[in-house]
């Protein structure tokens, strides 16, 4: 199952730096649950962003909770190396 960025029901949380957008995202975890991670794409780019897990190790029961945390994670983000990396 591809990861999902946002639910339609949330606006999205988004962040530009130099040369990238990050988005906060969700990535749904095998026998359920979801990992918070921040989507990563250059600016005026197409094709797939690059999701980045963030929180390792915790697995949210919903989508909203997942979100709300990777959204407090992109808040916390400094900036994406020129690589697309997370700099926290």
């Amino acid at each position: 199952m591809p990861p999902l960025i946002n639910g339609a029901e949330r606006s999205m949380a988004r962040r530009e730096f130099p040369q990238f957008e990050a988005v906060s995202a969700m990535v749904p975890v095998e026998g359920g649950g979801y990992n918070a991670a921040i989507a990563v794409k250059a600016l005026g780019m197409g094709g797939a962003p690059r999701f980045h897990k963030v929180l390792d190790g915790q697995v949210f029961k919903g989508a909203m909770a997942a979100d709300e945390a990777a959204c407090a994670e992109l808040e916390r983000l400094q900036g994406v190396s020129d690589e697309g990396e997370l700099i926290w």
